[in-house]
């Protein structure tokens, strides 16, 4: 089939994400990637080779085609490529088990493998349910939350998204009613709020007897804004939640592996939650694969119930290529090189953004590790912002206001360049 007629079967067959279908415009025909990089048909340039300033949605932060996930991802199938994980187990799923408690903060002892970051916050949000309903404590079925969140397109992960300026307000009053604070106060590094910490201690205190869980992004939200907070507000919610005896879940899915200059968001404030959710860069990119972490406090309150079990089991559950593919990723950060590279990376992205502060349009510019966020004081013109970035060498994906970046850690300073340079010149038409 030809180009056109690949486009074309796309464009009325194939649904993409948050897009109509049929969609209006066809989407651009990726040829093949490599390092940093993408190579890309677009329609008016022809076929060109891009920095991926999006890693692939946050997850290939060793870029493509990296000779250990390779390698691993060979071995494996020469081997299996699955197996069912119920009654049986394998090696691969075993070893990435042991090494995700080892890197976790705290106490987080025991690994629930899934197959999507959305489904990881389902399980997370399932297991504190099902922890204090085995409790004999079924009125704590509510979650609290900040506005501007977002957790995944999955039911209960909808559920404490932001419920008004988020994607999923259309579905409010058929999903749960969870607790909302305020917007968490902006700036990594701003002083804390003191009426803000007072707002949560009251909400925190009122709901107590209802809430199952707390349930936040560590220091970065990410789809729901982009937006950055200080980690005292984490060490907030850590103390209310001990507190009012009420569990804590991380969604580390975006901020996990490093993007945010820790290798867990958590280690910010150097505080641990009760259950951890982790996704995107947990393969680096290659397979979908999801975990969710707990406590033994979590685990053997399930087991306590009259139905001892966790009801959920995926059928993909840890499957072996991609936990195989996951145990390589972690070769490959436990080098250590990652800090540096995100370290320099952010040093780039502050060089090349910063002077966007003062130009017509922009709210805001603002960088956290490898992480670059421009806000305008508009939507952004989707289509135009794309071509632009394009023309000037990198693919992007703005959404409502924002034109941000999330560059896989192996880019040159060249290419975290051409990446703010992209940004530059998307937000120049957008």
């Amino acid at each position: 089939m030809d180009l056109a007629g690949l486009l074309e079967t796309d464009r009325s067959t194939v649904w993409h994400p948050y897009a109509a279908m049929p969609a209006p415009d066809p989407a651009r025909l990726v040829t093949s990637a490599s390092g940093a990089c993408i190579d890309v048909v677009d329609p008016a340039l022809g076929l060109v080779r891009l920095v991926d300033g999006m890693a692939s949605w946050w997850s290939a932060v060793h870029g493509y085609r990296h000779p250990v996930l390779d390698r691993a991802a060979t071995d494996q199938l020469g081997k299996m490529s699955h197996v069912m994980f119920g009654g049986l187990t394998h090696e691969p799923a075993i070893h990435l088990a042991e090494r995700l408690v080892e890197l976790a903060p705290g106490d987080l002892a025991h690994v629930f493998f899934s197959d999507s970051g959305s489904v990881a916050v389902e399980v997370a949000m399932k297991m504190c349910l099902q922890h204090w309903l085995s409790l004999g404590r079924p009125s704590k079925r509510r979650f609290l939350t900040w506005r501007g969140g977002y957790h995944g397109d999955t039911w209960s992960p909808m559920s404490v998204c932001d419920p008004e300026g988020g994607m999923h307000h259309h579905w409010s009053g058929l999903l749960a009613q969870q607790v909302f604070a305020d917007v968490p106060p902006a700036g990594f590094d701003a002083e804390p709020d003191e009426a803000y910490r007072a707002q949560l201690r009251s909400l925190v205190a009122a709901d107590a007897d209802d809430l199952a869980a707390i349930i936040v992004e560590p220091v970065m939200q990410g789809a729901g804004g982009m937006r950055f907070h200080n980690p005292a507000y984490l060490r907030d919610l850590r103390a209310l939640a001990d507190e009012h005896d009420v569990l804590l879940i991380f969604d580390e899915i975006a901020t996990g592996f490093g993007r945010t200059g820790a290798f867990f968001a958590a280690e910010h404030a150097g505080i641990a939650p009760d259950v951890m959710c982790v996704g995107k860069a947990l393969t680096g990119g290659y397979l979908s694969m999801g975990a969710t972490l707990c406590t033994p406090r979590v685990a053997a309150g399930i087991a306590a119930g009259e139905v001892p079990v966790l009801a959920h089991g995926p059928t993909f559950m840890a499957n072996p290529l991609a936990a195989a593919i996951a145990n390589a990723s972690l070769d490959v950060l436990d080098t250590g090189a990652w800090s540096a590279d995100v370290a320099r990376i952010e040093a780039g992205l502050r060089s090349g953004l910063s002077p966007l502060a003062d130009a017509p349009g922009v709210a805001d510019v603002r960088v956290l590790g490898a992480v670059g966020v421009v806000q305008l004081d508009h939507d952004v013109d989707v289509a135009a912002a794309t071509a632009a970035a394009i023309a000037a060498g990198a693919w992007l994906r703005p959404f409502r206001d924002l034109i941000y970046t999330t560059p896989p850690f192996l880019c040159t300073d060249e290419e975290i360049a051409t990446i703010t340079a992209a940004i530059a010149a998307a937000a120049a038409v957008a």
